[in-house]
């Protein structure tokens, strides 16, 4: 029997918690983020065909979307000291939509070079902000939440991928779907809300974060739950970045049916976030673990085989349902590691995340463009075994419930 991850506090309304106001607009930050990474991986092969872009040339603008990344995850750590967290997400997330329009209306390859890079870097400051404000949220509720923030991820994901099918379907050009997928982050952005989080417990951090010494013992605790985190990222970007063109490029469907196996895997990953909190709290993340390393292992495993697209489908929602706990579970253990420089750790953690969606992406791209998506997809189900030995890590990092008092700190 696990031991359970955290003491349980008692149930209080949504209403009167105040802690809500900062889960809504943690939330809507993580729909946005969703939303706009949907829009990217879904464009993909309408952006190529609109620019005569090679294969090629495609793999290094995924490439350079994960560096600009990391490179705005540490730029990130800057924004939230100078302007706050509230400030630094909402911030990121006009970014995003901006750069979604520069993808769409780029008139050549310079300029959609340069919108990749401004998105890679906006979605770098969101990791950073959005996952240091969940992981300090979780801490003050004292049980797992974290996932339910991918939860709106992946719903808004879902959105997405449906809206470039759709459009599709209608004949619309990437500048018209990327502009409307524009629309749709603007306005989760304009709902993100300043709110306060309750002080006077010692889970409380600074919304301004502060220079904190961190250890020299702090990357051999990262190790395992980093180790996680990369793998759990090749598969996410394999399948993000790549299932929309291995539909249409090695199962022969229309561009109107080939998002739907990103449509399906945000569909898994809505399902297994929505329940992963409740099971880990059940049953303990090691044990949650364990099952999601199996059943990702063996579906990654049918989307290399799949004969045809609804096969590629069904197989793509149940690696989305595996893979989905880990990332949460990862950055919760990780954050709780360091209270009191949240930020910090995870921009730290992010080196893993974006290592892992470089070589996902850049190895998944290599192999496509060469006519072996499927040999990129049955590489991450052996790699994902590996995955089991690190599950015993995560049952020695507990959160507390912490007690909370009427005082309040400002964004």
């Amino acid at each position: 029997m696990t031991a359970p991850l955290q003491t349980p506090v008692p149930r209080r309304s949504a209403r009167r918690s105040p802690l809500s106001p900062a889960r809504r607009a943690v939330a809507t930050v993580f729909a946005a983020q969703g939303a706009a990474v949907a829009a990217v991986a879904t464009t993909v092969p309408a952006v190529k065909e609109r620019l005569a872009l090679s294969p090629l040339t495609m793999t290094v603008l995924v490439v350079a979307v994960a560096l600009s990344a990391g490179v705005g995850s540490f730029a990130g750590l800057a924004v939230i000291r100078r302007m706050g967290l509230v400030a630094a997400m909402r911030v990121a997330v006009l970014a995003t939509a901006a750069a979604l329009l520069l993808i769409g209306w780029a008139p050549d390859r310079a300029v959609v070079a340069v919108a990749y890079g401004l998105f890679g870097m906006a979605l770098g400051c969101i990791d950073v902000s959005a996952n240091t404000r969940a992981a300090a949220v979780e801490r003050l509720y004292g049980r797992s939440v974290f996932a339910s923030f991918y939860a709106a991820w992946s719903t808004a994901g879902v959105a997405a991928a449906l809206l470039t099918a759709g459009t599709a379907h209608l004949g619309r050009s990437a500048e018209y779907t990327l502009t409307a997928q524009a629309a749709l982050v603007l306005a989760l952005a304009l709902t993100v809300r300043s709110h306060t989080l309750p002080t006077g417990s010692p889970v409380a951090v600074s919304d301004h974060g502060e220079t904190v010494v961190l250890g020299r013992g702090l990357w051999g605790r990262l190790a395992p739950f980093g180790f996680v985190l990369l793998v759990a990222y090749v598969i996410d970007s394999t399948v993000s970045s790549w299932s929309t063109l291995y539909l249409h490029q090695t199962l022969g469907t229309a561009l109107s049916v080939a998002p739907l196996a990103y449509a399906a895997y945000q569909v898994g990953t809505v399902t297994g976030r929505a329940c992963a909190d409740h099971l880990v709290r059940r049953v303990g993340p090691a044990a949650v673990v364990r099952a999601a390393t199996l059943l990702t292992a063996t579906a990654l495993a049918g989307l290399a085989a799949a004969p045809a697209w609804p096969y590629a489908v069904l197989a793509a929602a149940c690696t989305g349902l595996g893979v989905s706990a880990l990332v949460p579970l990862c950055l919760a253990s990780a954050g709780r590691l360091r209270p009191g420089a949240t930020e910090a750790v995870l921009a730290r953690m992010n080196v893993f995340n974006y290592a892992g969606v470089l070589a996902g992406g850049a190895a998944s791209g290599i192999l496509g463009s060469t006519g072996h998506f499927r040999l990129a997809y049955g590489i991450p189900a052996a790699l994902a075994l590996a995955l089991l030995a690190t599950a015993r890590s995560f049952n020695g990092v507990a959160a507390q419930a912490p007690s909370l008092t009427a005082r309040t700190s400002s964004p």
